[in-house]
Formats: structure tokens, C-alpha cells, sequence
């Protein structure tokens, strides 16, 4: 597929989303929400990889929202008061499935930021499994400066990343945070010197995760994002009844003759998404 704002590659398992719009420091314009989680879901549709990385082109990862977004919203801000906000609320959801869609994949999704993430560049950062960036790395939780509330997914999830006492903080003042305390935090997993040195070690990363069995890794997503909203006893049961029927031999086999042998191991893909219910043509 091509893309307005992204570009995506695929080898050897892993997918690379790149942000492409440079010069215009990756800001979110109407087309974007469309089409990131039409890339994602589209590579998780078709089994195509096992990893997502997501990075950008350019000195900022991301601007958010652009300002095109927010100038139709204002020009739609018209009309009988509750049919207007029922129609808002339907706008705040779509906006909030495009980021939806990073945890709801069946892969682990890797962020990968060098200078500016702002806004909802931070939304879509708290929605990936795991998150790196460059010394130069900024983050900013904007939208309070803007005279609104963060709405696409921030106030929910960075909780859950850092100490709600620092997320506070960074959300009723909109200021800046840097890697160090970033990574002090606990938001990024890491911080590398340049851009070129992050995409390297977050692309080993990733094939490392391509090279396990797609059904663990997949497996092991679903049962920390489950653990997340759940309590324990749910969670241990749930696990219970995943391994009931998920855990069987073939990949298991494979990864012991693997450890024996000294071999990379092989596994087969999961399967396409593609719906069975559709009929056939005779």
C-alpha cells in the first residue's frame, strides 16, 4: 500500500513504519488517522510480520495533531447542542481506534523517537508495547496548553507507565521531559547517542522478538495487556484457560531441538485474519 504520511517496509518479520512527512515535522494531518491503523492492522491482517517498529523521518518524531485537524473541528462546532456532542464523541473514538490499534495487534509495536514527540505523538507512544529514544528526545503532553484535555489515550496509559504523581505533573503544566528522566521514569526503555544508533539496536530488537514463536510472543501481549485492566485472580484464570488450548508441541519442540542443536529455530507464522464465514463462489 502507499501512503500520504507513511512509508512501511517489511523484511525478514519485522515491519518499519516510518512517519514521512519531515518538513512538516510529522504533524497528524486528517490522512494519518486513517492510515496508521490501516498499516497495522494490515500487516497483522495478513500475518505479514511479527514485529512493528515505528519511527520517523526527520528531526522531530512528531508535532501531533496538526493544525488542519483542529480548524475543521472548530468549523464543525456548529449545530443543536446534544447532536453536536454525540457527533464529537463518535470523532474523539475514531481518533482514539487509531491508536487503539497498536495494542489490539497481535505483535509487539516498538517506538522509536528522536527529537519532538508532542501531543499526541505521546498518545501513540504510550500505545506501543515498548519505547526508545535519542539524547535529544523530548516529550510533551501539550494539549493543556492548548486550553483542552489530553483525549486520545495519555491520561489512561501513562499511568501505568510511570508514577501518576510525575504524569500529573507533566499533564497540568504541558512542560517538557526529557530522556534522562524519561528513562528514569520508565517510559522509554532506553537511550541512545543518535538516531542511527536506535534504529540499529531497536531493529535487533525486534528480529530478536521475529525470531521466538509468534505464538509465545503473541501470547505473552495479550496476557500482560489483559493483567493491566484485570486483577489477579482473573488474570491467573484467564492464563489458565489461554494455555488450555494454546499451549501445544510444535513450537515447543522446535525451540528445545533448537537450544540442542545450536540452530535458529523455525516456526510457521499465525494465521491471516481473513474472515472463514465468506462464501464461495461455485
Amino acid at each position: 500500500m502507499q501512503y500520504e504520511t507513511l512509508t512501511v517496509e517489511i523484511a525478514d518479520k519485522v515491519a518499519h513504519i516510518q512517519l514521512s512527512r519531515p518538513d512538516a515535522m510529522n504533524s497528524m494531518v486528517p490522512a494519518f488517522w486513517k492510515e496508521l491503523p490501516d498499516a497495522v492492522r494490515r500487516i497483522d491482517h495478513h500475518a505479514s510480520a511479527r514485529a512493528i517498529v515505528i519511527s520517523s523521518q526527520g528531526k522531530h518524531f512528531s508535532a501531533g495533531m496538526d493544525l488542519s485537524v483542529f480548524t475543521s473541528m472548530a468549523e464543525d462546532f456548529s449545530g443543536e447542542p446534544a447532536r453536536r456532542a454525540e457527533r464529537l464523541r463518535r470523532l474523539v473514538l475514531e481518533l482514539q481506534d487509531s491508536f487503539n490499534a497498536l495494542e489490539s495487534v497481535r505483535v509487539p509495536v516498538l517506538g522509536a523517537v528522536q527529537g519532538g514527540a508532542i501531543g499526541g505523538a505521546v498518545d501513540l507512544l504510550c500505545a506501543c508495547d515498548m519505547r526508545y529514544c535519542t539524547e535529544d528526545a523530548f516529550f510533551t503532553i501539550k494539549e493543556t496548553q492548548i486550553g483542552m484535555t489530553a483525549d486520545l489515550g495519555t491520561l489512561q496509559r501513562l499511568p501505568r507507565l510511570m508514577p501518576v504523581g510525575l504524569v500529573k505533573e507533566l499533564a497540568y503544566t504541558g512542560r517538557n521531559f526529557g530522556a534522562n528522566e524519561a528513562l528514569e521514569a520508565g517510559f522509554v526503555n532506553q537511550v541512545y547517542a543518535s538516531q542511527d544508533d536506535m534504529l540499529e539496536s531497536v531493529m535487533k530488537i525486534a528480529h530478536l522478538i521475529a525470531a521466538q514463536s509468534p505464538m509465545a510472543v503473541t501470547g505473552t501481549k495479550q496476557m500482560i495487556n489483559y493483567a493491566l485492566d484485570h486483577s489477579l485472580a482473573d488474570s491467573l484464570n484467564y492464563m489458565a484457560t489461554w494455555q488450555s488450548g494454546m499451549f501445544q508441541m510444535p513450537d515447543i519442540q522446535a525451540a528445545m531441538q533448537a537450544q540442542k542443536t545450536g540452530t535458529p529455530p523455525s516456526f510457521d507464522d499465525l494465521h491471516d485474519c481473513e474472515s472463514r464465514m465468506q462464501s464461495k463462489t461455485k
